[in-house]
C-alpha cells in the first residue's frame, strides 16, 4: 500500500496507532497503492506470487516534509526484516534512504496478510522478504509512477521525459525539478497503476548494497521503544503464578498474605494460574511469592525427561507412520556391504529470548480494546483476545511493538500469552491497563519449548561405498497436532514441520523410508528457530558423514556424489569447502580438524565448515565458514549479520544448553543453569553469499541447522570419536 499524504505527528509510544486506520482516508492527499495475491495460488508449491494481479493495499505513506514511511506487515524481532522490507519498496520508489523510515502495519489480514502462510497476519518460516517481494516491489514503482505523472501534468512535458533520483523528480529539458513531498498531494488524485513497470536489476541502487540499518540508532542509544517499555496511563502490572507442572490446575488459593504486600491491589484466578496484580513488577512479584496455591496434579506431566526419551526408544522399536518411501531399503541393507546404526538424541530447548515475554492490554471508553506487544501471529492474537473479552476482531486493536528476540516463542497457535493477559484483564473488570510481564523464570519454566525427538537410522553401503538403503525411524511430539494449524500442516497423521529435512532429503538415496511416531506427552511445544530443522539436519548430516567415512571417501566429494540433483545445494557447498581450505595439505595442530554440513530449509541453502579443537572433556570451535544462497541478498550486511547470529544462537545448544525435567518440573530457571553463548567463546564466522538472480528466500532461520553437525563431524575428525547427541557429551571426549 502506498499513502502520499501531508506528514502526521510522530506517534509515540504510549500513542494509539489507531490515527492511521481512520483518519488516513480523509486526510489531503490521501492515496493507497498495494497489491493483495490469490492465497490459494500463493501457498502452493512453486506459487509465482508476481503473476497475481495487484489490489490497493497499504504499504508506504508520503509526507509533505519528504519522509518516506514504510509500513511493515511483519514483526521485527532482530532479525531486521524492517530495513530488509524498506528497502524493496524504497529502491522501487527510488528514494532517498535518509528520508525513510518503518512503521509496524495495524493488524489487518486483508491487507496484511502473510501471503506464503495463507489468509493471515503473521510472521515466521523465514517468509518475511519472500513473500514481500514483488508485493512491495510494485508498491514502490506504483508510487514512483504516480509521482512522475503527477509532475508531468504539472509541468506540461511528457512523463517519459521525466527522471526520478534519491526522491526527487526532474525534467532535464525544462530545468524542473520537485521532492516527493511537493508531489504528494496532486499524486493522490491519480489513477493506482495496476501493473507498474519494475526495474531491472541492473538499475536498483538499494538492492543487493549494503544500506545503513534503520534500527540501528535506536537500538543503540535506548529509544527504541520495546514491549516491556510499553507505560499506558494509570498502569499496572500483573504476573501469574504458573502451575508447577505441565497440565496441573488450580484447585484453591490463599491471597491473605499476598494482599498484605506493599503495592498489591488484587489477586484474580485465571485459566493459567493465579494472576497478582500490583502497581509494580515487584511488588506484584513479591505478592506472587507470598501466595499459597494448591494444584490438581492428576493430569499433570510427572516424568523426568531420561523416562521420557526411554520411552522414546521403546516406541522407536514399533512401525510408524510412513512419511517417506521410495525404493526397497529392507532389502537393500540385507544385501549391503556394510551397515551402519545409529542414534540420535535431542532435548527440550528453551527460546529464551533477551526481552520476556509481556503484553499491555486496555479497554478503551467506547468499549473496545487495545493490546501492545511484540505480536508475532496477530490475525490469531487478535482473534483470541476477542473471544475471550467478548467482542468482535474488529474491536480488538493490536500495535506491534518491537520485540527483543522470540526464536519462535511469540508465535503460538493459541497466542497463550496474550490470552492469559486478556483473562486478567477481564477478570479484573478492566479497572485499569494491565501490563502483564513474564519474569525470566516463567519465561524458562512455562512451556513451549522445542519438543524432545529421538532418531533412529539404519543404513547400508556396498562394496564400493554407494548406499544400498537407508530406514530412519524419528519420535517427537508434533507441534501442530492439536493446533488450529492442523488441517493445513498434518497430512495422514504426518506434521510436516517435524519431518522437514529428513522426509524430503534431497540426497539421491535409492531406496529409503522415513517413519515418524507422534509422541504423547504433557509437555506444551513449539517451534524454536528453524523448527524441524534443529534434529533432522544433525541426524542426516551425522549420518551421510559416516556413510562417507565407512566409504572410505571425502566427506565433501560424498556429499557431492548424492547431490547431482541439488545444484544450489552442491553450489554451497563447493563454496564453503572452497573457502574454508577443505583438502589442503597442511600440518594441523593435535585434536583440531574441519567438519561440514550442508542442508537446506525455508527455500536457503546452507553449508558450513567447522574448525573445531577437541579432546580431554573439551570443544572448541575456532572458526565457522558459511556459503549461503539465498536467492537475490537484498542486504548482504543483515545476511551475513544473521548467520553470524545464528551460529552463536545455536552454538549454546550445541555445547550444553538443555531443559530437564526432574518428577515433571522443570530444573533450568535462568540464564546460570541455562547460558547463552558467552562473547569469550564466539567463533571467527565468515560468510560467502553465492550471487544469485533468483527471487530472495529468507536467512532468520537457515543458518541454524548446519552449525550442530558440522561440529560434530569435526570432533570425529579431530579425535576419532563420533558424538551422535544433543548437547555433545563433552565429558565423554577422552584425550586425543
Amino acid at each position: 500500500m502506498l499513502k502520499i499524504r501531508q506528514p502526521t505527528t510522530q506517534s509515540s509510544p504510549r500513542a494509539s496507532r489507531r490515527g492511521f486506520l481512520t483518519g488516513a482516508a480523509a486526510a489531503a492527499g490521501a492515496i493507497v497503492i498495494g497489491f493483495r495475491l490469490d492465497l490459494g495460488k500463493a501457498r502452493a508449491a512453486g506459487a509465482d506470487l508476481a503473476a497475481v494481479k495487484a489490489q490497493p493495499n497499504a504499504f508506504v505513506r508520503i509526507g509533505a516534509d519528504d519522509t518516506v514511511t514504510v509500513i511493515v506487515k511483519h514483526l521485527d524481532m532482530g532479525q531486521g526484516n524492517t530495513t530488509g522490507l524498506a528497502t524493496i519498496l524504497a529502491d522501487e520508489l527510488d528514494a532517498d534512504w535518509a528520508t525513510v523510515r518503518t512503521e509496524f502495519a495495524p493488524a489487518d489480514a486483508a491487507l496484511y496478510n502473510n501471503l506464503l502462510m495463507g489468509p493471515i497476519q503473521g510472521t515466521g518460516g523465514s517468509t518475511a522478504v519472500a513473500n514481500s517481494w514483488m508485493q512491495l516491489r510494485k508498491a514502490g514503482a506504483a508510487a514512483r509512477e504516480m509521482l512522475v505523472a503527477a509532475a508531468a501534468f504539472a509541468w506540461k512535458v511528457p512523463v517519459a521525459e521525466i527522471t526520478v533520483e534519491n526522491g526527487t523528480v526532474r525534467h532535464a529539458g525544462s530545468n524542473r525539478e520537485a521532492r516527493f513531498g511537493e508531489l504528494a498531494a496532486s499524486a493522490a488524485s491519480l489513477p493506482v497503476p495496476q501493473e507498474p513497470r519494475l526495474k531491472d536489476p541492473g538499475q536498483w541502487r538499494l538492492i543487493g548494497q549494503r544500506v545503513p540499518r534503520l534500527d540501528s540508532k535506536m537500538k543503540t542509544d535506548g529509544s527504541a521503544v520495546y514491549a516491556l517499555d510499553t507505560r499506558r496511563p494509570g498502569q499496572v502490572t500483573a504476573v501469574v503464578a504458573h502451575p508447577p507442572r505441565f497440565g496441573a490446575t488450580v484447585t484453591g488459593f490463599d491471597d491473605a498474605a499476598a494482599r498484605k504486600v506493599a503495592g498489591v491491589i488484587d489477586v484474580v484466578a485465571v485459566p493459567s494460574g493465579v494472576a497478582v496484580i500490583a502497581r509494580d513488577t515487584w511488588a506484584a512479584m513479591k505478592g506472587r511469592e507470598a501466595l499459597k496455591v494448591t494444584w490438581d496434579e492428576s493430569a499433570a506431566e510427572t516424568r523426568s525427561s531420561d523416562a521420557i526419551l526411554a520411552a522414546y526408544r521403546e516406541t522407536a522399536k514399533r512401525p510408524g507412520i510412513v512419511a517417506s518411501e521410495r525404493g526397497d531399503p529392507a532389502a537393500g541393507i540385507k544385501g549391503a556391504a556394510q551397515v551402519l546404526e545409529a542414534e540420535f538424541s535431542f532435548p527440550y530447548l528453551a527460546h529464551a529470548a533477551m526481552e520476556p515475554l509481556n503484553a499491555t492490554i486496555e479497554r478503551a471508553p467506547d468499549g473496545t480494546y487495545d493490546i501492545y506487544a511484540g505480536l508475532q501471529f496477530q490475525t490469531i492474537e487478535q482473534a483470541t483476545a476477542a473471544a475471550i473479552l467478548g467482542v468482535t476482531p474488529d474491536k480488538v486493536r493490536l500495535h506491534t511493538q518491537w520485540a527483543g528476540g522470540s526464536f519462535g516463542r511469540r508465535a503460538t497457535p493459541s497466542a497463550d500469552y496474550i490470552a492469559e493477559a486478556a483473562h486478567i484483564l477481564k477478570a479484573w473488570d478492566a479497572k485499569a491497563p494491565v501490563h502483564l510481564v513474564w519474569t525470566r523464570e516463567d519465561d524458562m519454566t512455562g512451556g513451549y519449548y522445542r519438543p524432545t525427538v529421538y532418531h533412529k537410522i539404519r543404513a547400508g553401503l556396498d562394496a564400493k561405498g554407494a548406499v544400498t538403503g537407508w530406514q530412519h525411524v524419528m519420535v517427537g511430539k508434533s507441534i501442530m497436532i492439536g493446533s488450529p494449524f492442523e488441517a493445513m500442516l498434518v497430512k495422514n497423521g504426518v506434521d510436516g514441520t517435524t519431518v522437514e529435512g529428513a522426509s524430503d532429503t534431497p540426497y539421491a538415496l535409492p531406496a529409503y523410508r522415513f517413519e515418524v511416531h507422534n509422541a504423547r506427552e504433557g509437555v506444551p511445544v513449539l517451534w524454536w528457530r528453524s523448527v524441524g530443522h534443529t534434529h533432522t539436519a544433525h541426524a542426516m548430516e551425522v549420518m551421510i558423514d559416516e556413510l562417507a567415512h565407512a566409504a572410505k571417501v571425502d566427506p565433501v566429494a560424498y556429499r557431492l556424489s548424492l547431490l547431482a540433483n541439488a545444484p544450489r545445494l552442491a553450489g554451497v557447498l563447493k563454496l564453503a569447502a572452497e573457502k574454508a581450505g577443505w583438502g589442503a595439505t597442511q600440518e594441523s595442530e593435535k585434536g583440531r580438524a574441519l567438519g561440514v554440513a550442508v542442508h537446506e530449509s525455508f527455500g536457503s541453502y546452507v553449508a558450513m565448515v567447522a574448525d573445531v579443537t577437541a579432546g580431554a572433556g573439551s570443544i572448541k570451535v575456532n572458526r565457522i565458514v558459511a556459503a549461503v544462497d539465498v536467492g537475490i541478498a537484498v542486504n548482504p550486511d543483515i545476511v551475513r549479520a544473521q548467520v553470524e547470529g545464528a551460529v552463536g544462537f545455536a552454538l549454546s545448544s550445541v555445547l550444553r544448553n538443555r531443559v530437564t525435567l526432574k518428577d515433571g518440573v522443570v530444573q533450568e530457571r535462568n540464564f546460570d543453569a541455562y547460558e547463552p553463548t558467552r562473547m569469550s567463546e564466539m567463533p571467527e564466522v565468515a560468510v560467502h553469499i553465492v550471487p544469485s538472480q533468483a527471487a530472495p528466500t529468507g536467512i532468520g532461520e537457515p543458518g541454524v541447522p548446519v552449525l550442530a553437525p558440522a561440529i560434530s563431524n569435526a570432533v570425529f575428525a579431530a579425535t576419532g570419536q563420533r558424538l551422535r547427541a544433543l548437547p555433545l557429551d563433552l565429558a565423554g571426549l577422552k584425550g586425543v
